[in-house]
């Protein structure tokens, strides 16, 4: 439901149910592999993944442990299938371009591993040039801009080769949102890089006045993003809003926590009086 409630913050409107169907199974699956990163695979074990996703070889099943195959196998097929049916409907081939951004998600999470498995702390400017993408952000809005299949161009389908700063300025806001939320818990996990604590040990300051520059970066990205509205674009303006509402749905979503992977009563509520409750009158 949390993965639901995700996809509708990004895109809300009736005609685009099947957009949000597909970003809902997208967001299922990074929650998947974001975990088998975190907390179950090994090292060489996440090497395996990663050289396979990257490959996109069903042959690679052979080589990966038990509980990847069946990831990497729901992987496969989903996005495969994603590909055929705007192939079909809309003549336009994408599987590059969604291949690329799930092998770029995961090498950046194989990055992250080796972080934590190896006790590292970055530079903050390292860990926030991984982190913007490692968010997930630039994936999900790749695939809401095929799944919306209203004017795909191919001046936009090459853009996303080098993640332009539509992508950029939100994920960043998704990125920064997430640690202010879960750093004590990824901590405590054993992780040892996030954007907090990164920035703390570099620059030898409290953990309050880190999370006051994480709080302005996030307000310079909100302005850098608006001017997008403004400007000359290759997307259209239905797809720079739904790059602005993933900004708005991830500090929704971490406002008062990390309303995905551990809820409070008060994210619970937000996302049942959206998704369940009916509208009082």
């Amino acid at each position: 439901m949390e993965s639901f409630f995700w996809s509708v913050g990004m895109v809300f409107e009736p005609k685009f149910s099947e957009c949000r169907k597909g970003l809902t199974k997208v967001a299922k699956l990074i929650t998947i592999i974001d975990d088998v990163y975190d907390v179950y695979g090994s090292i060489e074990e996440l090497e395996q993944f990663t050289d396979a996703v990257e490959r996109w070889d069903i042959n690679a099943l052979q080589h990966l442990p038990d509980y990847m195959k069946i990831c990497f196998l729901a992987l496969y097929n989903t996005i495969n299938n994603m590909a055929y049916d705007v192939l079909k409907e809309h003549g336009h081939v994408i599987l590059p371009q969604l291949t690329k951004v799930w092998a770029d998600l995961c090498k950046l999470f194989l990055k992250e591993a080796k972080w934590s498995y190896n006790k590292q702390i970055p530079k903050f400017e390292e860990y926030l040039s991984n982190g913007w993408i490692s968010s997930s952000g630039p994936l999900l809005l790749v695939h809401a801009y095929f799944l919306m299949s209203q004017n795909i161009t191919n001046e936009a389908i090459q853009s996303f080769k080098t993640y332009p700063s539509l992508l950029r300025f939100p994920s960043t806001i998704f990125r920064l949102s997430n640690d202010l939320s879960s750093s004590k818990a990824e901590i405590e996990r054993g992780e040892t890089a996030n954007a907090i604590s990164c920035y703390m040990h570099e620059n030898g300051v409290t953990e309050e006045v880190a999370r006051e520059h994480l709080t302005s970066l996030i307000d310079e990205n909100w302005k850098m993003m608006n001017k997008e509205l403004v400007s000359n674009s290759l997307f259209d303006k239905s797809f720079i809003e739904i790059a602005i509402n993933l900004a708005r749905i991830a500090q929704c979503h971490y406002q008062y926590g990390n309303a995905h992977s551990d809820p409070n009563d008060v994210s619970k509520n937000r996302i049942l009086s959206v998704i369940i409750d009916p509208i009082q009158l």
